[in-house]
């Protein structure tokens, strides 16, 4: 029993290491962000994997850019569109992320109900009348990340979501709120945040849609770069699509009460 005692006692601090040592490892590479410019993201890398296995081609449009040369009204426009309190919160958002949470419970128990309804009705018809009937979409998941826990995300982390994932990403988002500006947060995001199939940063999008240079942009089209950001794959089949165009009005609308760092 004592021998077990100790492996297993040997095995739980040989985990704290490994642990502590990809808690320094996440620290190391963004104390160097401060000075050196990451050249791909891991979010990059697994696109590039899947480009590379899926089409046995990597199309690719990416082209860094200083904080300087990115207009101000796309800066003003993302933050507005997914990150209104960039300025001021330490990376995140517990209010948005409360609000986030109630929304999800919510549309949950929409679904579970119209589910239990369905069965119900199902209960009532004949076999081959109740195969037809389909079941409710799955809720649409609504988050509460900040710009920082985004960018959090984008460098480090895999895309399945849990919580051990999850806690990581609210670790590595302290770190680069402790280590980075956040001028120099919102540099990087915006040049290396994904806005189509193997089309990332701010410069890239701005020639493929607009045919500018990200220092180019004009307010409305940076409201539109803005909206695309959740789901840019969609998106970007209709970037001039009716919801795109109203929501883009939207976010112009609050553009004037942001000041980007």
């Amino acid at each position: 029993m004592k021998g077990l005692f100790t492996v297993l006692w040997r095995a739980a601090a040989l985990l704290l290491l490994a642990a502590l040592a990809l808690q320094l490892w996440f620290l190391l590479r963004i104390a160097l962000m401060v000075v050196v410019d990451p050249q791909s993201t891991s979010f990059q890398r697994s696109e590039a994997w899947r480009l590379l296995v899926e089409r046995h081609e990597i199309l690719w449009s990416q082209r860094w850019v200083d904080y300087a040369q990115i207009a101000p009204h796309l800066k003003r426009a993302v933050i507005a569109s997914e990150d209104s309190g960039f300025a001021e919160h330490g990376g995140v958002d517990w209010e948005a992320l409360e609000k986030a949470w109630e929304r999800n419970q919510r549309a949950e128990a929409r679904v579970s109900r119209i589910a239990e309804q369905l069965e119900q009705r199902a209960a009532r018809l004949p076999p081959t009348r109740a195969a037809n009937l389909k079941p409710p979409a799955p809720p649409k998941v609504v988050g509460g990340s900040t710009i920082t826990q985004q960018l959090a995300k984008n460098l480090f982390l895999a895309g399945e979501r849990n919580l051990a994932r999850k806690g990581q990403e609210f670790v590595i988002t302290l770190m680069l709120e402790a280590l980075l500006s956040k001028q120099r947060i919102l540099e990087i995001y915006l040049n290396s945040v994904e806005w189509g199939e193997g089309l990332f940063g701010a410069e890239a999008a701005a020639r493929h849609y607009f045919h500018v240079g990200a220092n180019g942009l004009a307010p409305m089209q940076a409201a539109r770069l803005a909206v695309m950001l959740p789901a840019p794959k969609r998106f970007e089949k209709r970037p001039a699509s009716p919801y795109v165009i109203g929501r883009a009005g939207t976010v112009l609308a609050r553009m004037g009460d942001v000041d980007p760092p």
